[in-house]
């Protein structure tokens, strides 16, 4: 029977040790800038022109690689977090299955750029979406124009995380993405949050500008009154709006749309048909039993959640006879989720660097991507004699 040797194993005469002497405080400093401008650059914050931060970025190109046209059939969400992830993205499945759930939810996009099959949420995530072996997706209508022309030598691209393939650093967008969907990210030392807008409003504005370089923010506010929430609710003052167009930083208040209405034959009662952006029926429900129950709101006798997919959100909530509906409603302003404050924080990336936008800083570098995609587009037609090459896929 072998038996294994105890012996030392001879030092390599070989190998030289070296020892470096690093002040740990430079190191720790290097360390960390170099951590957050990763994070900054690569992971939390969206590009200006596109309106997207890479992980959107890369779903949006894959899907587009795979050929997912919106007249085409659904395939597995599973199938193209697979791709993204191999090909793309060097972080994990969960990452980026949480962003496609998020790019096909019209309660968080405003023009959402993917059409999900299947259990993708609910409002304020009180249901979760289903697992990525259960949904399906393809491009949405909106996606196809932040594709659009992508093959025609409109937008630089570079190497993926092992080089082997490679990825646009933007897209061409054919629409103001950033202003019409928002975003919302954490870095290091910084974030964003911004609100979506309505598409009409914001191309017009974008029109406008194209018109009148020298417009100022009333002008454009005049096409661009404010945000518009998938959501609804109502936005009360627009002081803190203004703030944030003119320098990118601002505060408003969003509160529910509530009817006071006969609910039963004795009794009245608030109808909730929309609540603030983000904010879920089960979180107002559960606060408002919660007040109830510690005596801190009186003259509610019941609170129903009536919202199905043909009338869309309704919550009913009974007013005991004797009590004011109107003063029961200011209360739950006050004490509930039905009234929620948005700070607003443009942050975006221009040319790699973050900075903070106003509103016609964030249409200009918008039509100035866009004036260099119609460029190249036409220096590229031009050179291929109007031959338009044939869409992958």
């Amino acid at each position: 029977m072998a038996r294994r040797s105890t012996k030392t194993p001879p030092p390599d005469d070989s190998y030289e040790e070296r020892i470096l002497d690093i002040d740990v405080v430079d190191e720790m400093q290097g360390s960390f800038l170099e951590y957050a401008y990763s994070v900054i650059y690569s992971r939390a914050l969206p590009d200006a022109r596109d309106g997207l931060k890479p992980v959107h970025r890369r779903i949006v190109y894959q899907m587009n690689e795979m050929g997912l046209r919106p007249d085409r059939g659904y395939v597995k969400c599973a199938r193209v977090v697979g791709e993204v992830m191999g090909k793309l993205h060097p972080h994990g499945d969960a990452s980026i299955y949480d962003a496609l759930v998020r790019m096909a939810q019209p309660f968080s996009m405003r023009v959402p750029l993917v059409d999900g099959h299947g259990n993708f949420g609910s409002l304020g995530n009180d249901d979760p979406p289903a697992a990525m072996r259960y949904t399906e997706c393809r491009m949405a209508e909106a996606t196809s124009l932040m594709t659009e022309s992508i093959e025609e030598d409109t937008v630089d691209f570079g190497p993926n995380y092992d080089g082997q393939e490679q990825e646009p650093v933007a897209l061409p967008a054919a629409f103001p993405n950033l202003l019409v969907n928002g975003a919302s990210g954490i870095a290091v030392g910084m974030a964003t949050n911004m609100p979506p807008h309505n598409l009409r409003e914001v191309i017009a504005a974008a029109r406008h500008l194209i018109r009148y370089p020298n417009a100022d923010l009333d002008a454009l506010m005049k096409h661009v009154p404010g945000p518009d929430l998938p959501t609804g609710g109502r936005i009360v003052g627009l002081s803190g709006i203004r703030d944030a167009y003119a320098s990118g930083r601002g505060t408003f208040k969003i509160r529910a749309t509530v009817e006071i209405d006969t609910v039963t034959a004795r009794r009245k009662g608030l109808v909730v048909t929309e609540l603030p952006f983000a904010v879920g029926p089960e979180k107002v429900i559960s606060k408002i039993k919660d007040l109830v129950g510690a005596k801190k709101i009186q003259g509610i006798a019941d609170v129903k959640d009536l919202t199905d997919r043909e009338h869309g959100l309704r919550l009913v909530i009974e007013i005991k006879n004797g009590f004011v509906p109107e003063a029961v409603l200011e209360q739950l302003y006050k004490l509930t989720a039905m009234e929620e404050s948005f700070g607003i924080n443009n942050v975006a990336l221009v040319d790699g660097q973050p900075l903070t936008l106003g509103l016609k800083e964030l249409l200009e570098v918008y039509l100035d991507h866009r004036f260099d995609v119609v460029r190249r587009r036409s220096e590229f037609r031009r050179g291929h004699r109007g031959r338009r090459p044939q869409a992958r896929g």
